[in-house]
């Protein structure tokens, strides 16, 4: 037992299953001493114990664990010669259940709800809240920050298909990341109170916030760090924009052919998308074939293939934001004068944020670190689904809670 249940520095004493089919094990600590809550010297001296508490801990064969436990007291030699009852590592005094416990319910949060959680754990909607509120903070602690050198700033969808979002704000700094906010949506005066909030010392040393496009964003920063900042708007982000151009022109193409084409020639159009999306050396020779047969047929997408091709290319060049500016501007007289026009709307884009876009090429910083974090981030999204709902605002998750904690 004591080796299922996998709990350091405890022996079992007793141990019996009780009417309603649990196990109740009895255990004492193995552990000697603890450090006195009034000078913080170690001491052993032992002092008798406290009250049994018992604790809900991981179910072993579908069946609750529940353990007894009266924690030794120990005495010190110190003013007043307090005693001190010892803490162990494996629970949090004045909760009701075990760490491992608490950690496996905040992993049935995940896509969940608290209380759907409380039902499948038979304990209360009370309790599982608690757990959740011990184990994220709800504020930053920016005493521990010494300097933020970069900050990112994105969005999740909280729900898919609806207009409901959440920020990420990311700061890098000696290439140590980590998630300052969680913000409860996207507005511009939400983002600029989160920014204000943070500390003088810590403002000034911000020279880059890496962000999309998005203006809420971007006007926050502005307002809130400055001009001594740049703003750079994420590569990523910049990509997937000119890429959409394309994409929309392939569907609008794609039908026209199905339209046009026989079935046995449209067939040979099959893997067109993929093809389309793949960078020119990583192109198969089949393919490259199957592009060569698109393009007979569609000069148009041809056209706009190579125009997303030039636009990679320039942002893969090492280059000054000058050289940059040069070339971005070159490109987009070029999509300009020609017959294509999947890119209109980029190109406007390109023309009123080009001093952001251009950014990129000071120091070549993106939100990559941000869109690092995001497949553990997105648990946020799944978690969003049932606990913010429940008026929870997390201003505040630590990586390690996310890569261990909740999904590991």
């Amino acid at each position: 037992m004591e080796l299922l249940i996998d709990i350091p520095n405890i022996q079992i004493q007793d141990a019996f299953e009780d009417r309603s089919g649990h196990y109740i094990l009895t255990v004492v600590s193995t552990e000697k001493g603890t450090h006195c809550h009034k000078c913080g010297k170690r001491i052993d001296k032992a002092n008798g114990h406290g009250e049994f508490i018992e604790l809900r801990h991981l179910d072993i064969l579908g069946k609750q664990v529940h353990l007894r436990i009266r924690l030794p007291r120990y005495q010190c030699d110190c003013d007043g010669q307090p005693t001190t009852t010892q803490q162990p590592g494996w629970f949090t005094r004045r909760s009701s259940f075990t760490k491992a416990f608490e950690a496996y319910l905040l992993l049935s949060c995940v896509n969940s709800t608290i209380a759907d959680v409380a039902i499948k754990a038979k304990v209360s909607y009370e309790l599982v809240k608690g757990v959740v509120d011990r184990n994220i903070d709800k504020s930053v602690d920016w005493d521990s920050i010494k300097e933020l050198d970069l900050i990112g700033i994105d969005e999740i969808a909280i729900k898919k298909g609806h207009q409901d979002f959440v920020a990420i704000v990311t700061g890098r700094s000696d290439d140590e990341i980590q998630v300052l906010g969680v913000l409860k949506d996207r507005s511009k005066q939400t983002v600029k109170e989160f920014f204000s909030s943070i500390p003088k010392r810590l403002r000034i040393s911000v020279r880059y916030v890496c962000s999309d496009m998005y203006d809420g964003f971007i006007n926050a920063a502005k307002e809130v760090f400055g001009k001594k900042i740049r703003i750079v708007a994420d590569r990523f982000h910049v990509a997937k924009l000119y890429r959409e151009g394309l994409e929309n022109l392939r569907k609008k193409e794609l039908r026209r052919l199905h339209r046009e084409l026989s079935t046995v020639d449209y067939k040979k159009l099959k893997g067109a998308m993929w093809a389309l999306r793949k960078k020119e050396a990583d192109l198969t020779d089949e393919e490259k074939a199957i592009l060569e047969k698109l393009f007979e047929y569609s000069p148009r997408l041809k056209q706009a293939h190579l125009f997303r091709n030039q636009l990679t290319a320039i942002f893969d060049k090492h280059i000054t934001r000058a050289q940059a500016k040069h070339l971005l501007n070159g490109w987009a007289a070029r999509v300009k004068r020609s017959e294509v026009r999947c890119f209109d709307s980029f190109v406007k884009t390109l023309m009123a944020r080009k001093d952001e876009i251009s950014n990129y090429f000071l120091e070549r910083h993106t939100s990559g670190f941000v869109e690092g974090l995001n497949n553990k981030i997105k648990v946020i999204k799944r978690r969003c689904y049932g606990i913010l709902n429940a008026g929870h605002l997390f201003q505040r998750i630590y990586l390690d809670l996310f890569g261990y904690r909740l999904y590991a």
